[in-house]
């Protein structure tokens, strides 16, 4: 009985330490383009309705009372990996955000170590949901409401990233115009 026990928990040792695992990157991977800048944050809010969509439990009830196991495995299977394929352009997305936000404090002088302490938080936050759902999808669930919350977790960054950019901007440009204003010729 003991060794049931012991085989139990290994095994959920193994699951766990293989769930925390970093995500493989792409072959191809995103290359270093500024203009890349202007779509980071953005792909996922595109492709969440169609996720909800392939998530949704009609359609593989719907085989499923038709009698088609093969083709319900088969539909579970490849959703799962759609699901997966979403969230990993999520977590690069989020990734993203994040290399630009540290860029932002590097560039923005009045950075208050509350806001270090809310980006380390929101990483935490972000990195738990995020390993929970691949758990949650290697386990065969498909929780829809799960997907919603990381994606707002994401949208939430890039729209703060957004807002600290036009200020850095607006800064920019009261800074070169006060500038030109004493005959420094800015270019």
């Amino acid at each position: 009985m003991s060794i049931f026990y012991l085989a139990t928990v290994a095994l959920l040792l193994i699951l766990l330490f293989w769930a925390l695992r970093a995500p493989r990157r792409q072959a191809g991977g995103v290359k270093n383009d500024p203009a890349l800048l202007d779509k980071v944050g953005r792909h996922h809010a595109t492709y969440l309705p169609l996720i909800r969509q392939a998530l949704s439990p009609g359609d593989l009830a719907f085989v499923a009372s038709r009698g088609f196991s093969d083709l319900h495995q088969r539909m579970r299977k490849e959703r799962r990996g759609v699901a997966l394929s979403y969230l990993a352009a999520l977590h690069e997305d989020f990734t993203r955000l994040l290399d630009l936000a540290t860029l932002v404090a590097v560039l923005s002088p009045e950075v208050a170590p509350a806001q270090e302490k809310e980006r380390v938080w929101l990483k935490m936050q972000f990195t738990w949901r995020y390993q929970m759902l691949r758990l949650a999808l290697y386990a065969g669930f498909f929780p829809q409401r799960n997907f919603d919350m990381l994606s707002q977790l994401v949208s939430e960054l890039a729209v703060g990233m957004e807002a600290a950019i036009r200020e850095l901007g607006e800064r920019a440009a009261k800074l070169a115009s006060s500038l030109d204003g004493r005959g420094v010729d800015v270019v």
